[in-house]
């Protein structure tokens, strides 16, 4: 007697190979898309983290609404990676605001925002920052207060996300209040608020003086691309005396890149000492501005 034979009609191997070649040529995958976008679902069972997120990336930019559940069920997963389940994450914050109809997967999230698992409501909260997600604004809120530091500081960038200009005050109430690492979270997202730009630069200009040097560092970092060194040069000079040698730094090296010779002609008398800064990197920033103006200052290196 024959023994009945069970083929498998789509291998895991012949699953994957298709995968590898629909994410390779998106030509392939738009001629072949009502054969390619089945197979990438079923690949995303098996594929390893480098193939799972070209596929997340192909189906999202082409097909969106067939995504949505699979994806989640990669972000809730507790056995899948979770550098996996944040790319679902991220991914479920790209298309959100593209589907035809958001509510369900909102409604979902919602839920998954108020899991006693810590990891369900980090990856939740990042994925219902998407922009216009407004109804997301008042749970996301209670996430700035979340057990979990990592879970705030999401939160933060997910109500960043919305892009709502109401949020701004709220933050600011969490920058005088939060933990530091959420401090930290707040002021390098403060920027996003454009029609805020004025009051955004001060807060940043006040936290130059913070007693903590992390914070000082971390506005000193988000000021500059908002500013013009020349606009703002006793600030950089109290910055070339500040105590931490990672301010005096980026401040020299600002100055090397926008400040003119009459600039650097002001600040001379900052700027020879740290010749002989406690810090090296300080030490080669100082010499880099010298040399690069050796004729004005060649008593200085010379020296």
């Amino acid at each position: 007697m024959k023994k009945n034979r069970v083929i498998e009609f789509d291998p895991r191997e012949r699953i994957l190979e298709k995968a590898k070649k629909y994410v390779g040529s998106l030509d392939l995958f738009s001629e072949e898309a009502d054969q390619a976008i089945p197979v990438l679902l079923k690949a995303l069972k098996y594929a390893d983290r480098d193939l799972k997120h070209s596929i997340m990336v192909v189906l999202g930019s082409f097909a969106k609404e067939e995504l949505v559940w699979p994806l989640h069920d990669v972000m809730t997963d507790p056995s899948e990676n979770e550098e996996i389940r944040h790319d679902a994450a991220i991914q479920l914050s790209v298309i959100g605001p593209f589907l035809k109809d958001p509510q369900p997967l909102r409604d979902k999230l919602l839920k998954d925002v108020e899991n006693s698992d810590a990891e369900q409501r980090l990856h939740a909260t990042f994925a219902l920052g998407w922009e216009g997600n407004f109804q997301a604004a008042i749970p996301l809120i209670g996430r700035l207060y979340d057990s979990e530091v990592r879970i705030q500081q999401t939160a933060v960038d997910a109500l960043c996300n919305l892009r709502d200009d109401r949020i701004l005050g709220l933050l600011l109430d969490r920058l005088d209040h939060g933990s530091l690492e959420q401090k930290r979270s707040i002021l390098f997202n403060l920027w996003r608020f454009y029609s805020k730009a004025e009051e955004v630069k001060k807060v940043y200009l006040n936290y130059l003086d913070h007693e903590d040097a992390e914070l000082r560092f971390d506005a000193l970092v988000c000021l500059g691309p908002m500013t013009v060194v020349q606009e703002y040069l006793e600030v950089y000079r109290r910055c070339l005396k500040d105590e931490d040698g990672r301010i005096r730094e980026l401040a020299l090296k600002r100055l090397a890149e926008q400040g003119g010779e009459s600039v650097l002609e002001s600040l001379r008398g900052e700027i020879e000492p740290l010749l002989k800064d406690s810090e090296i990197n300080v030490r080669k920033a100082a010499l880099k501005i010298l040399e690069k103006n050796k004729d004005r200052f060649r008593g200085s290196i010379d020296a």
